[in-house]
């Protein structure tokens, strides 16, 4: 009978000449010759996203699909159509309809409206000599505005422009001022921005809690609007 030290160097020598098994589930013809592994086929690309539908080319057309296209955000009942004469020359773009302009059928229809009026009158302008739009449609739930959309609407954004063709720009509050400069309002105020061409002009949202220090902020930016525009 063998001793346990030459089972073991027996066993350790298989183990190093690679068997590593002793029974096999079926039996293998271990001459027969290899044949290739299948190929594995590849995965299946995932299917492209539709491409954006084409933007309508005139203003007109615009103010039709902004309402009524299915594929902006926001129900078409709820939503709120750019207003004013967009020939003023004058464009002031806001980030999204007030809670309340869906019934009253108006951008700035509350109490901030009342500022935002004041704020025109201070400047030679109602708001039938001025163009006012917003970025979103209508207004999203909770007003929290979903970042899946963001990209493409500021896109729209810079198309209403473009559509609109006024010499200069007034960007009310954080949306589309960040949307389109990429900047806070803080950053983005004192100063021109070329916004497709466009002079622009970065202020605050009116706000009837606005303090003495923000009206003055904001007349400062007002004054940069119009300089050398009549």
């Amino acid at each position: 009978m063998y001793s346990k030290s030459v089972l073991h160097s027996a066993l350790h020598w298989w183990e190093l000449a690679g068997v590593d098994t002793l029974v096999e589930e079926d039996v293998r013809d271990w001459f027969a010759p290899v044949r290739p592994r299948e190929p594995v086929p590849a995965a299946e690309a995932a299917p492209a996203a539709p491409a954006p539908a084409a933007l309508p080319t005139d203003l007109a057309a615009f103010h039709e699909w902004w309402t009524s296209d299915t594929s902006l955000p926001g129900a078409p009942a709820q939503r709120v159509a750019p207003s004013g004469d967009a020939a003023s020359g004058l464009m002031l773009l806001i980030d999204m309809p007030d809670s309340a302009d869906a019934a009253a059928g108006a951008l700035f229809s509350g109490e901030a409206g009342l500022l935002f009026d004041r704020m025109l009158a201070a400047i030679g302008r109602d708001r039938q000599s001025a163009y006012l739009a917003s970025i979103w449609p209508a207004r999203p739930a909770g007003g929290i505005a979903d970042k899946a959309h963001a990209a493409r609407l500021a896109e729209i954004a810079l198309h209403h422009i473009a559509l609109a063709a006024p010499r200069r720009l007034l960007l009310l509050g954080k949306g589309p001022v960040e949307a389109l400069t990429g900047l806070d309002v803080v950053q983005a105020r004192g100063r021109l921005h070329d916004i497709g061409g466009v002079p622009a002009v970065a202020t605050h949202l009116p706000t009837p809690a606005w303090r003495a220090a923000a009206k003055a902020a904001a007349w400062a930016d007002l004054l940069l609007l119009t300089e050398d525009f009549a």
